[in-house]
């Protein structure tokens, strides 16, 4: 139930005589029903932070009254402001978690006009957690992402950190051993030191190689479980590996995931890429700008994706900062650093420019 009005605004003239003018601000007035009450109160957040941030990035002011919220503002940023508000209610009945990374995001996709495709999104389960928690794409460059797992044998999937690269291909893998359309997961990740030795390291070779296979652990326990994934890794049906142990084998009836991947060297990239066998489907994933390789060495991600960007049945997914659904403050850290590279590259261009003009005076 809709009740609009409107309220009428003044201008002081020179002269010291008010002159009417045009409205300047509406209200808009919908009363919520009992059963969406709690849902508000979600919707509000602690000390009425959520909110806060909506009027904040639409310009507009939210008060809720007995069963009634209001919004007053310029017309064009309530109706963004409203619609924002209709899919968040939306979310929280599914049970979905609410923060700010997420309204900034559905602001962002209201103003350009993608409502349905976030509606769509949340119908589209990837997978269940051993716990019951159903994982669905949280931004619409996760879903078509999602969307190229599924429609291609070979899926390249580069951007910053924190846009579910990887745990959305564990999503997929798991769904896709549990619905029995592969025998095995295979995950690997390049051993490549970010600043320290290997062999400084303690232990024996297992020992020092585990913590760069980690994360992968981590997002399989939350689709299996420990105890499933400790019987699963012995029978051999989930693997989790260095890159080089890939040489030599050939990988069929598998779902392999390939992590940190723009820390591969052109061959090790090569070597990885022909190992894939019949009925199989691969996922690459990396972001280009955090290579750890020596310098002046080109990334095998990177030379990968141009080289086969155009290969029948090979998908390149590429996610950007909007994607990112972790803590708002690595959204804000990325977008710096990318400034930054946009800048050091106009910079760079524009020598470029003046050392061509001067050699042709």
């Amino acid at each position: 139930m809709f009740d609009k009005r409107r309220k009428k605004k003044y201008r002081i003239a020179e002269d010291g005589v008010e002159k009417r003018s045009e409205p300047l601000t509406e209200i808009h007035e919908f009363e919520l029903t009992t059963d969406s009450m709690d849902a508000v109160v979600s919707l509000f957040g602690l000390n009425d932070q959520n909110v806060s941030l909506i009027e904040q990035e639409c310009h507009v002011h939210i008060s809720l009254r007995e069963h009634h919220m209001m919004i007053s503002g310029d017309p064009d940023r309530i109706s963004v402001a409203f619609e924002t508000i209709q899919v968040l209610l939306k979310l929280i009945d599914r049970g979905e978690t609410i923060d700010r990374v997420r309204i900034r995001y559905i602001i962002s996709m209201v103003q350009e006009h993608k409502t349905e495709y976030i509606l769509d999104q949340i119908k589209k389960v990837v997978a269940v957690t051993h716990r019951g928690k159903q994982i669905t794409c949280k931004t619409l460059g996760q879903q078509l992402y999602v969307d190229a797992i599924r429609n291609h044998t070979l899926t390249f999937a580069v951007g910053p950190a924190g846009t579910g690269k990887t745990y959305l291909a564990m999503a997929m893998a798991a769904s896709a051993l549990k619905n029995r359309e592969i025998q095995r997961i295979i995950l690997t990740r390049p051993a490549v030191e970010a600043g320290e030795k290997l062999g400084f390291l303690p232990g024996d070779l297992a020992q020092k190689v585990d913590p760069y296979l980690r994360p992968l652990y981590d997002a399989l326990y939350d689709f299996m479980g420990p105890d499933a994934f400790q019987r699963l890794t012995e029978k051999g049906t989930v693997e989790v590996a260095p890159l080089a142990y890939m040489r030599g084998r050939t990988l069929s009836d598998a779902f392999i995931i390939m992590d940190e991947a723009q820390n591969t060297t052109s061959e090790q990239m090569k070597m990885f890429l022909t190992r894939i066998g019949f009925h199989s489907k691969v996922v690459v994933t990396g972001d280009i700008t955090q290579t750890d390789l020596p310098q002046g060495k080109t990334s095998g991600l990177s030379e990968a994706i141009h080289l086969l960007r155009e290969v029948p049945d090979i998908s390149v997914a590429e996610l950007t900062g909007k994607d990112i659904v972790r803590h708002e403050l690595v959204q804000r850290i990325v977008e710096a650093y990318e400034a930054s590279a946009r800048k050091a590259e106009e910079t760079a261009r524009q020598a470029l420019s003046a050392n061509a003009q001067a050699k042709r005076l």
